[in-house]
């Protein structure tokens, strides 16, 4: 397994007109070579104005020779290549009281590439690829600050079928072994964001007990969406009826999109929080181990149960747990809106699936394809950084996006005029430009442009870019 390890935050001069954002995000990368620190670059500026096309498409002769050289040297590795990206991403993370550090699983789907060597058994059990758990920084307002780590495994052909033995494993032997290296991880960032909260958000899977009880500094925290009715230290013996006993705290109206054949509708949410003692669950014996029993821990629980749910609708229902302490109503609509933030590390997700297209790229083997997933890993973060840095942020200026010569190009584009505009765009005006371009139709009910019409105007902001360099020196 590629483990989580702790990066040093250095501080990096900011940009100028000859920088671009590669070199922002890797130009420090530590590869035992300045050459190969010079390609990474080369490689992201390159492979991010095509996100989507095959390396042929995307790179001349010599580009692509050398793009299969970089993704085959055994000194580049995954911590090597995201290093500089997560000083970037610390740097950001230092401006923010609060970082909601998320967490999440998912599955690439090699079966396709039969002839791809080193791969596992996948969910399906038929199907054959590898495993990727990564860690978002994301802000409580949903702005994706950046990638703060990335763990990738195979699942061993011996193990196919033995489930029963897995459950019997040590802790530490377990795949769930990576949310609680997600908190350490957390852990050793901490003292490089000393002003910063950081919450690590994780959906039901992480429900790990090991979790609950991990070591961890003031300022490092988690929550949790409860999977298990744990035992708990209370007359009500459990962690449901514990929550269900206390008294609601109040009422929130959620508007529920629609789906299918359900309407769209206004759920009226009940909401509850207070303190909960959890028991230790059994776990394998420890004698002669050396590990320690699990000792009970105190938590707060977060509970939102639909009251009056349309009749055949299964009404809506969350228990969240977290170290930090909730105690008031708004305390709790805090808690579910740090939540509900999760979803960005799923749309992350896919526009690296989607957007880069990774599963349909052939390298021939898995290591080729984990190096290559933390270059995309990055360009896809820029994608979503862009799209929702424009929302929240609007006013700033489209410098802390674009080059000069990027957004020259794309006001000459939009405005159908060769002369520049007298004052620089600013960030929300440059990121409709760029969905305009991606297809956006921006109508008076059309909901805000997302990462697929984004990174689709990236590409188009690509070429545009190039032509207007182009006149420029014939000028």
């Amino acid at each position: 397994m590629r483990a989580l390890l702790p990066i040093n935050c250095t501080q990096l001069p900011p940009t100028d007109d000859r920088d671009d954002w590669a070199d922002a995000e890797f130009g420090v990368a530590n590869l035992g070579d300045a050459r190969l620190t010079s390609r990474l670059v080369a490689l992201a500026r390159r492979l991010a104005s095509t996100p989507d096309c095959s390396f042929p498409r995307s790179l001349d002769a010599a580009e692509l020779k050398a793009a299969y050289r970089f993704f085959d040297n055994e000194q580049v590795d995954t911590d090597g290549v995201l290093a500089p990206h997560i000083d970037q991403t610390l740097r950001r993370m230092i401006q923010v009281p609060v970082v909601l550090a998320v967490q999440d699983t998912t599955e690439f789907n090699l079966t396709h590439l039969e002839a791809t060597k080193g791969l596992g058994y996948g969910t399906g059990n038929a199907s054959r690829g590898f495993m990727l758990h990564s860690l978002l920084a994301v802000t409580p307002e949903g702005l994706p600050l950046g990638v703060l780590g990335m763990k990738t495994w195979v699942r061993a052909d011996a193990q196919l079928g033995k489930k029963d033995r897995c459950r019997k494993q040590a802790y530490e032997d377990k795949e769930s072994v990576k949310w609680r290296e997600g908190i350490e991880h957390l852990t050793a960032l901490k003292a490089r964001c000393p002003g910063t909260r950081l919450v690590g958000v994780g959906d039901r899977e992480s429900d790990v007990y090991e979790v609950f009880v991990a070591e961890r500094p003031v300022g490092v925290d988690w929550l949790i969406r409860a999977a298990w009715d744990r035992r708990t230290e209370h007359p009500e013996r459990h962690l449901w009826d514990t929550v269900t006993a206390s008294a609601p705290l109040g009422e929130i109206g959620l508007q529920v999109p629609a789906r299918r054949n359900v309407a769209r509708r206004t759920a009226r949410l009940t909401l509850r929080c207070t303190p909960v003692s959890l028991r230790a669950p059994p776990r394998p014996s420890t004698k002669g181990t050396g590990r320690a029993r699990l000792a009970p821990v105190d938590v707060f629980a977060i509970h939102a149960l639909e009251t009056g749910s349309p009749a055949g609708i299964e009404p809506l229902e969350w228990m969240l747990l977290s170290s930090v302490p909730t105690l008031t109503l708004n305390d709790a609509l805090e808690r579910l809106e740090w939540y509900a933030r999760r979803w960005t590390i799923e749309s992350w997700h896919r526009v690296l699936k989607s957007g880069c297209r990774i599963e349909a790229r052939q390298f021939g083997n898995l290591d080729r394809f984990v190096r290559a997933t933390a270059l995309f890993a990055v360009i896809s973060w820029r994608i979503m950084y862009a799209t929702l840095l424009g929302r929240a942020e609007p006013d700033l200026s489209c410098e802390v996006l674009l080059q000069p010569d990027e957004w020259r190009a794309l006001y000459s584009r939009a405005n159908r005029t060769s002369k520049p505009p007298p004052a620089t765009p600013s960030l929300g005006e440059v990121v409709l430009w760029i969905a305009k371009l991606g297809g956006y139709l921006n109508r008076k009910h059309d909901h805000p442009p997302g990462p697929t019409v984004m990174w689709r105007g990236f590409l188009v902001l690509h070429e545009i870019t190039e032509m207007y360099r182009i006149f420029s020196q014939d000028g």
